[in-house]
């Protein structure tokens, strides 16, 4: 929460030199004091070469020709020395980049020059001037324009009288430069690099025009219109012609574009005689009219003719529309009503552009355009007619229009354009203030109606917050909450919502703020009312609210608010320890403690609470408090808390002793963390402790350091003590991470020790030297640790590893050695062909490592043969990468003897991985060993090739995943060399006419496939082996050839002598990617070979080399045309979405660089499109392989976040040919045509986020959705009008056009578009209610409703209402009648559900719906045949009758009652469960008569619904029962429930469905236990044993049906819970067996297969028997059962699902208050409750007086697992081949190590403060002969371990030293037991 503060950037500035003697030919000429003073200053200039000591020598010479000002000074003034060495200044100001400071200084020196060196300057500028603007050389050019416009700086006199004598020749320079660049433009298309340096130099050029014009206005002006013959006509005229054609040409950028447009109006305005008439003149402009007019000059008229042409670009008009608001003097009244004319057609002509357009360059420039008329327009308010501003009125059509644009673009998807609206909604408001005069705005009609319709708008939408944000600073934030007083709790629950926070905090600020100032202005006891306002909401929301939308409110608001209201801390720290509700907060809450360090932790960081090592911490906040919340179970409150003591506003503030302690408390337990976020959080917080450690112990370190020599002083510095506290720290927090890197440690928390001692070696270092020479604590198994972390199998983990180890002292490695380095190289070499893929990634890493040492040569000697003194690094990685080469290269020709002896043996991809590896770290823009690099580039694309060429036949055959079997036998493993044989490319798309089948191509030879005669016969080769080593080995070669691409220099000439790649092999290597992208059919291959390949066309389009950098176009063109002529015959695939086609394309096209004119995505775009839309010819299978293939590759454009908004204006088009694809006979495009909509309706409407369908998130208002995409206006409509058409029975693309009109929605603030209203779509959508499909028919109703208004929906409901007939003669079909009920069903639930009307107006309409349905009733009767339509029917009425509720009419009820009297639900004689809309109508007719009946009537009605045969029925009941038994009082309660238990026993017996059993056990559960005893049913009475052996054997019977499980599990948990509650002293022999067996379910609940719920469950019940059974000083099961219990929750609190465990710790919170002195709260999180746990169980065991058995069995627990086995090796690499991606359930959290030490710690403990108790001799003899057993086997194991086992044998490395502590700590405790006296009994 610390602000950063901002670097500031460094100042480059370039040296200049003077010729050879320059300054010594001026030795001898005469001149004054000053002038030598200057001459020796430029003397010195031309000896320094540092450019910012040059600037300071230039500053000098200022003051100096300020003394020569006066006539004292005069004649030195006129010297010749003087005048030369201003000849020199003057040619070094035009010889000086533009962009060097050197430039504004001796701009400076020469604006000090006197008056009388005035004229000689300037005609030495002149000279200067005129010697560059006669430079012939297009290369010059921008130099020559920037020394003009250097000249035309502000405030540069000289520079402007130099222009002026110089105008002429300067405007022919400008025309003949921009001449050039529109020439070099057209010659450089598709040259992006020196496309864009062309247009900065035209732009430069432009400006240039533009700035010397300006200055020169009144001077050309007259010159123009006195001189009718005058040369400068003509070159205004051509500079003019210039300006118009590159404001025509679509091939400049955007921004050339604009500021041509300005240039046109600005020359204009010079050429033209009267700027009266200016204004017309443009208007005609903008409207592409033309008419002769005397006041425009002929010469004027024929220069900018081009841009009254009809077929001129729309962008003209844009850019001249800025020109005007830009270059016209609006503010003056010259223009007069021309002028208002113009101002009033600029947004017009806007706003229409708008609606043609998509791109989102040109909706950035037009908002931009459009919020600069709105500025301009309001200053044109204040001197302008009363005609004028009553058209610019809010209620005028011209400010209804853009209202409609802001409602449109409020919610774009580009920031600058939402910025933009903001703007002009704002400016729109001013205009109309100023326009009315009207100084209350709440008295407004405007601002009223305005004010409502924003407050009606979901909250979902981003445009209201800055709409209302903007509304507040005219009405005032009291208007807006007396409108709506719920504003600041609907603001804060919006913050829960990450894409809204931003919003909505910004809305909030902005009221608080205001509110504050308001209220400070009008009353005395102000703070009160706003803390009330916005403080206590708040706090309510951080104790109360989820835990994520706090986490945004901690982010968003509570700093504002602390910034707006320091004072305001007291108040919320009272308020919060002043409440008593839910102090430690719950399971999905953070609490009031949670809330206080919230606040806390914002006020610190913000500086508004100081706290030091002498503030009142315990009067503040005491410390308990403090421990209380660090060990709190939410994460959030406790990150909270470290942020509070981290950070703090100064940087240097020292960190106390109480600070230091408490993190000591937070470390250890919370580098487990699972989650991400909360692990970046943790890293980010303890940097900026230690930043904080570091910046307040340097002046500290000074203070000490200047008493050095006084040792006894330096003693008693509290300084000293403070710097030691410090070292002591920091080498605590070392040690800590070092010791957290254990065998086991899991990836969490490797992860964290790892980045925060990078973080410590980055903030201290570890070398020597450091501030707190950390490097003394550093020890030999520190390295080894980090070392051990290279073999970790998350790849993050190898990455810190490494890091940190190339920050350890190189010393540190140990690598003197030699025979360590020899065992770690020949490790990584080892790792390299190891056949599990992760092995390569870590011997890529101990390679990277190994190379940066010299001592590497010791194992590379003899192996590789290079001498030479290059770099250690260089010399190094060359040897290494040679080395494995060669073995590449061997291993190559034996896989291509035997593809399959390679995958089981030594794939191929592990060398090429390393050698990648290696390539990425090495420098190679500056090696050394230039022709060993050059030869060893060329042998690894040579290798590449060939291993891409064995590989080849598998991942591009036809089904490269499913061709091959599995087969694991053995036996049955010599098959694959018969089906290798099988595998090749298919090269031809004869899918659509048959599958190809097995041995159809004549058998080859095999000898050649077999293995190799001297191999192990029993050589394991899987399908998933030599797939895997097929596609990695392709992924490694790609990533190869790209990294060569994009590193090594090229050679673009033999002269260069540094270049590695030559053209001809980038050129082969693009071939190659092309083959694999468009051969290719494994998916994991051909997305590698896109990764490389992309690398490969970002290196071509910035090259140099002219045939290199058109090769894209070239490849673009060539795959464009294949795709167009392919058919069955190509070898492109038209299957799996064409493979690698669409990402060849996407790299292509990607690679453009974002500043260019995207030629080749236009051109690309431009082609597919017409191939994917349908023509007119019959289509077949053969002829629709070129659609397929279009349609395939715009999905992916579509799909490719890169492209970003440059595929926005082809959404249109990829719409249609999606929806018209749908029409087509072939399945295969429509099948790609589905793939394709759902591509751009995800680029339309946003990645889903949540499964809602009514969901407003991902939906748009329809005016918003058609003012975007205006082109599917029509086409929509067309198309619907086709599908909906009463004789088409079934259209096939009526359900797309559906899908997308129903994710339109209806907006208050939609107003009536003319050109896209909404009406047309009505009666179309209404009329597709006949559809024969259901699901159609409900997108149709669905779809209705955005088109519908608010005013609207009253008269369309009464119309579709009146379609239904009155009586059941009318022949309607049943399908018209479905569509026409759902459409109203769901357009009446919008109406209800909308703010925009008040109750009592929904009241008006409901009444009026309910007095015309009651003719309809026979729908909802017997009469009606049809289940689905009555059910419809009922849908409606029950709605209507919710709406109603209180006032609903007796009439409507009597109908309803008689309704379900009726119906089938009370008499089942003649229903049909076959029937269709049978379930569907029964549980629409049950909710009506749940919602009809009487209170006092329900008991009957449960009791007959409950036996009903349709278990959706019953289940449906079971939940309204609920609610109806939450609602009982305690009066009725016994009276209503007797008769409704009776029910539920008898249902828990008999029920069979398992879904309304689970409910009914669920209810059951939550009943008091003595309501339900004795279990009475209609079979009799049930003992209790009964009872319980029944519940138990329904668990086990359930296990089928997870929910029956939990539910059955817990319902008998309840059971036993009451039989021990009832103080039962001995359970009775036949209750025990059950009550085993409930242990045992609950043991089975823990396991690692087991679903998160089945261990909730566990957990929960764990939690409930907590303090009857677990803490229960009687041992009411037994010991046995009551440790399995204990047992059963210590494995819940390691559970790898954080939910469980945190569920499982809640059990720290029922233990007995005498028992939990130790506990510092109730709410912990599972670590901590993991060591409490343990502890408690330890001091139950003395109250139990079971100590002996307790050692025993803790011991045991120690030793629970069985010994690693002899021949894990064997069995480990069994599994691993053959079962590569088959994994067991693993828990990845658990951390085996952690948990031992703490049994074995209060093991300990329990042993030592226990009186002497007796043990078993035997028991004790035989765990320590299995103990001392295992610790031998483990000793063996050890043994055998290879050198380095850590990297070749991992997991059993890890594995062996987890058992080794495990039995040394058993051996601890055991040996203890023998060495105390007389305490073993003999048996």
């Amino acid at each position: 929460m610390v602000l950063k503060k901002k670097k500031k950037e460094e100042v480059k500035a370039g040296s200049f030199a003077l010729e050879d003697g320059t300054l010594e030919k001026l030795q001898d000429i005469e001149g004054g004091p000053v002038g030598k003073e200057i001459m020796a200053i430029l003397q010195e200039c031309a000896q320094k070469r540092d450019g910012i000591f040059q600037i300071q020598l230039i500053k000098k010479i200022g003051p100096l020709f300020r003394k020569l000002q006066g006539n004292v000074m005069e004649a030195e003034a006129n010297t010749p020395l003087l005048h030369d060495l201003l000849q020199i200044l003057i040619a070094l100001y035009f010889s000086v980049d533009s962009k060097n400071p050197q430039k504004k200084a001796l701009m400076s020196a020469l604006l000090s020059i006197p008056d009388a060196l005035q004229p000689i300057a300037v005609g030495f500028m002149v000279q200067c001037l005129k010697e560059q603007l006669q430079s012939e050389s297009p290369a010059f050019y921008r130099s020559v324009t920037d020394a003009i416009a250097a000249c035309t700086e502000n405030s540069f006199n000289l520079g402007h009288m130099c222009i002026q004598v110089m105008r002429l020749e300067v405007f022919q320079f400008l025309q003949k430069a921009l001449s050039q660049y529109q020439f070099q433009n057209r010659a450089l298309r598709g040259n992006h690099i020196a496309q864009a340096h062309l247009m900065q130099d035209c732009l430069a050029a432009v400006k240039t025009a533009m700035v010397v014009t300006q200055k020169q206005q009144e001077p050309i002006h007259e010159i123009l219109h006195s001189q009718a013959n005058s040369p400068l006509w003509e070159v205004m005229s051509g500079l003019l012609q210039s300006f118009s054609e590159m404001l025509c040409d679509d091939d400049f950028l955007q921004t050339v574009q604009s500021t041509a447009g300005m240039a046109v109006i600005l020359f204009m305005k010079t050429m033209l005689k009267n700027k009266e008439n200016l204004a017309e003149l443009v208007g005609k402009l903008l409207n592409g009219t033309w008419s002769e007019e005397s006041y425009i000059p002929l010469r004027l008229s024929s220069s900018c003719a081009q841009l009254f042409e009809l077929d001129r670009s729309e962008t003209v008009a844009l850019f001249l529309c800025h020109g005007a608001l830009a270059m016209l003097d609006w503010k003056d009244k010259v223009h007069g009503s021309n002028g208002e004319k113009l101002l009033l057609q600029i947004p017009s002509t806007l706003i229409t552009l708008d609606s043609r357009h998509q791109e989102s360059s040109m909706a950035m420039s037009l908002s931009r355009i459009l919020s600069m008329w709105t500025s301009v327009t309001l200053d044109v308010l204040e001197c302008c007619s009363q005609a004028f501003k009553d058209t610019l009125k809010g209620s005028s059509p011209l400010a209804v229009s853009l209202l409609e644009y802001v409602y449109s673009h409020w919610d774009h998807p580009l920031d600058g354009i939402r910025h933009q609206t903001k703007t002009i909604f704002r400016n729109i408001l001013r205009i109309h203030r100023t326009a009315t005069g009207k100084q209350d705005p709440n008295t407004d009609p405007f601002f009223i109606s305005l004010t409502q319709n924003l407050l009606s708008l979901e909250w979902h939408i981003k445009g209201k917050y800055a709409s209302l944000s903007c509304l507040v600073e005219f009405i005032g934030p009291g208007s807006l909450l007396a409108a709506a007083s719920d504003i600041p709790a609907q603001l804060l629950a919006q913050i829960g919502d990450q894409s809204l926070a931003p919003y909505a905090s910004d809305l909030l600020e902005t009221m608080f703020v205001s509110h504050k100032t308001q209220l400070r202005s009008s009353q005395a006891a102000w703070l009160e009312l706003w803390h009330k306002t916005w403080v206590e909401p708040l706090m309510s929301v951080l104790c109360e609210g989820h835990l994520d939308q706090t986490s945004y409110i901690i982010d968003y608001c509570l700093p504002r608010i602390l910034k707006c209201s320091p004072e305001s801390l007291a108040h919320m720290i009272e308020l919060l320890q002043n409440s008593g509700n839910n102090k430690t907060g719950s399971k999905s809450e953070r609490g009031t403690l949670g809330a206080l360090m919230t606040c806390l932790r914002a006020a610190r960081a913000h500086g508004v609470l100081e706290i030091s090592e002498d503030s009142c911490w315990s009067e503040l906040l005491p410390i308990t408090l403090l421990r209380q919340a660090l060990v709190n179970k939410h994460d959030q409150v406790r990150l909270d808390t470290l942020g509070f003591l981290c950070e703090s506003h100064r940087s240097t503030e020292v960190l106390t002793s109480t600070e230091m302690d408490l993190i000591r408390l937070f470390l250890p337990n919370n580098l487990n963390s699972q989650a991400p976020a909360i692990r970046q959080q943790i890293v980010c917080l303890m940097k900026k402790l230690f930043s904080r450690i570091r910046d307040s112990a340097q002046p500290l370190q000074k203070r000490v350091d200047q008493n050095l020599n006084k040792p006894e002083v330096t003693e008693c510095l509290p300084e000293t003590e403070t710097l030691k506290k410090y070292k002591e720290f920091l080498i605590w927090v070392c040690g800590s991470l070092f010791h957290a890197l254990f065998p086991g440690a899991s990836f969490p928390t490797c992860f964290c020790a790892l980045h925060l001692l990078n973080l410590l070696a980055d903030t201290f270092t570890f070398l020597p030297g450091g501030l707190f020479e950390l490097s003394e604590f550093l020890m030999h198994e520190h390295v080894e640790v980090v070392l051990e972390c290279l073999a970790h199998s998350f790849e993050e983990i190898k990455i810190l590893s490494f890091g940190l180890l190339m920050k350890f002292p190189a010393s540190s490695l140990d690598l003197k050695d030699d025979s360590r380095v020899k065992d770690l190289f020949k490790a990584a070499l080892a790792l390299s062909s190891s056949t599990k893929p992760f092995d390569c990634v870590t011997a890529s890493y101990l390679l990277r490592l190994l190379v940066h040492h010299y001592e590497l040569q010791s194992a590379l000697d003899g192996k590789v043969d290079i001498k030479s003194d290059g770099s250690v690094l260089e010399l190094n990685t060359l040897c290494v990468v040679k080395l494995l080469l060669l073995d590449l290269t061997s291993e190559v020709v034996q896989a291509e003897t035997s593809l399959l002896q390679a995958a089981a043996t030594q794939p191929l991809y592990g060398r090429v991985h390393c050698i990648v590896a290696l390539l990425q770290q090495l420098e190679t823009k500056s090696l050394t060993l230039i022709s060993e690099w050059r030869a060893l580039s060329t042998d690894l694309i040579t290798v590449s090739y060939k291993m891409s060429a064995v590989v080849s036949p598998v991942v591009q055959s036809s089904s490269p995943e499913g061709l091959i079997p599995m087969d694991t036998d053995s036996e049955i493993a010599s098959s694959l060399q018969d089906i290798l044989r099988e595998i090749q490319p298919r090269d031809s798309n004869n899918f659509f006419s048959g599958a190809r089948l097995l041995g159809e191509e004549q058998e080859v030879e095999s000898s050649h496939l077999k293995i190799k005669e001297g191999r192990s016969p029993s050589l394991q080769v899987t399908a998933q082996m030599v797939l895997v080593c097929c596609w990695r080995s392709m992924k490694e070669v790609s990533i190869l050839l790209g990294i060569l691409c994009q590193q090594l220099p090229l050679q673009v000439s033999s002269e260069r002598a540094d270049g590695l790649l030559t053209v001809q092999q980038v050129e082969e290597i693009g071939q190659y990617f092309r083959q694999q992208l468009l051969q290719s059919r494994h998916r994991g291959a051909f997305e590698l070979a896109y990764v490389g390949f992309v690398k490969l066309t970002d290196m071509l389009s910035r090259g140099q080399v002219e045939s290199l950098r058109k090769l894209p176009e070239q490849w673009l063109q060539d795959i464009l045309e294949e795709v167009t002529c392919s058919g069955p015959s190509s070898k492109l695939c038209a299957t799996r979405r064409s493979a690698g086609i669409p990402f060849y394309v996407q790299a292509l096209l990607s690679s453009e660089p974002k500043s260019s004119t995207c030629f080749l995505l236009k051109t690309a775009m431009k082609q597919l499109i017409a191939l994917a839309l349908p023509t007119n010819a019959a289509q077949n299978d053969y002829s629709a392989v070129p659609q397929v293939h279009a349609m395939n590759i715009l999905r992916a454009l579509f799909r490719d976040t890169r492209l970003g908004e440059n595929i926005v204006p082809y959404i249109v088009d990829g719409m249609k040919a999606a929806i018209l694809g749908f029409t087509s006979p072939v399945w295969a495009v429509r099948n790609s045509a589905t793939l394709l909509f759902s591509a751009v309706m995800t680029r339309m409407f946003g990645v889903k986020k949540g499964k809602d369908e009514s969901s407003k998130k991902n939906r748009m208002t329809g005016r918003e959705f058609f003012s975007r995409y205006p082109a599917l206006y029509p086409f929509l409509l067309n198309c619907l009008e086709a599908a909906s058409e009463e004789n088409q029975r079934l259209h096939p693309n009526l359900f797309l056009l559906l899908l997308i009109l129903g994710r339109l929605y209806p907006s208050p603030m939609d107003g009536s578009y003319s050109t896209l209203s909404l009406a047309p779509f009505v009666p179309l959508i209404i009329r597709c209610r006949r559809s024969p499909v259901y699901r159609s028919r409900e997108m149709a109703a669905r779809a209705l409703v955005p088109f519908v208004t608010g005013s609207q929906a009253p008269l369309i409901l009464q119309q579709l209402l009146q379609d239904l007939p009155d009586h059941p003669g009318t022949a309607v079909p049943q399908n018209y009648l479905h569509g026409t009920l759902l459409q109203i069903l769901y357009l009446l639930r919008s109406h209800l559900e909308s703010r925009q009307r008040t109750d009592l107006e929904n009241l008006q309409v409901i009444g009026d719906l309910a007095s015309q349905i009651h003719s309809k009733f026979w729908l909802a009767s017997r009469v009606n045949p049809c289940y689905v339509t009555r059910a419809c029917f009922l849908d409606i009425v029950t709605c209507l009758n919710k709406a109603y509720r209180a006032s609903a009419s007796e009439e409507l009820k009597e109908l309803l009652q008689a309704t379900v009297s009726d119906s089938e639900l009370l008499d089942h004689s003649s229903c049909s469960v076959e029937a269709p809309g049978w379930t569907q109508y029964l549980i629409s007719i049950t909710s009506v008569a749940l919602s009809v009946n009487p209170q006092t009537q329900l008991n009957t009605l449960f009791h007959h619904l409950l036996k009903n045969k349709v278990y959706e029925v019953r289940a449906l009941v079971l939940d309204a029962l609920v609610k109806w038994m939450q609602g009982l009082d305690g009066t009725t309660e016994n009276s209503s429930l007797s008769r409704v238990k009776s029910i539920l026993r008898n249902m828990a017996l008999q029920e069979l469905h398992p879904i309304c059993l689970g409910k009914v056990l669920r209810i059951l559960s939550c009943l008091n236990m003595d309501s339900l005893l004795p279990w009475t049913t209609e079979s009799g009475t049930m003992s209790f044993g009964d009872l319980l052996k029944w519940a138990v054997s329904l668990t086990e019977s359930s296990i089928y049906s997870e929910e029956l499980f939990c539910d059955a599990l817990f319902f008998t948990s309840k059971l036993i819970l009451y039989l021990v509650q009832c103080d039962c002293k001995d359970l009775s022999d036949s209750m025990l067996p059950d009550v085993q067996r409930w242990v045992t379910l609950m043991a089975q609940c823990c396991e690692e297969a087991q679903s998160c719920d089945v261990k909730m469950t566990a957990a929960d019940i764990l939690v409930r028997g907590t303090t009857s059974i677990l803490s229960n000083v009687k041992l009411t099961l037994g010991l046995q059962e009551t440790l399995t219990l204990w047992r059963i929750l210590f494995t819940l609190l390691q559970d790898e699902d954080q939910d469980v465990r945190e569920c499982a710790a809640d059990f720290i919170g029922q233990v007995p208050s005498e028992l939990a002195s130790e506990i510092l709260t109730d709410i912990v999180h599972p670590v901590m409750a993991l060591d409490k746990g343990l502890s408690l169980l330890c001091q139950l065991f003395k109250l139990w007086d079971q100590t002996s058995s307790g050692v025993i069995v803790l011991t045991e627990w120690l030793l629970r697992d069985a010994s690693p086995k002899e021949n894990t090796e064997e069995d480990c690499s069994l599994v691993d081949e053959e079962y590569l991606f088959e994994k067991g359930e693993v828990n990845m959290w658990a951390e085996k190590l952690v948990y031992i030490r703490m049994l074995f710690k209060h093991l300990s403990k329990l042993l030592a403060s226990a009186q002497p108790v007796l043990f078993e001799e035997e028991e004790v003899s035989q765990l320590l002969k299995l103990a001392s057993s295992r610790e031998r086997s483990v000793k063996q194991l050890l043994k055998q371990m290879p050198p380095f086992p850590k990297f070749s044998k991992t997991y059993d490395f890890n594995q062996v030293h987890i058992e080794e502590e495990r039995i040394a700590s058993a051996l601890t405790i055991l040996n203890s037991l023998q060495k105390k006296p007389a305490v073993v009994l003999s048996c």
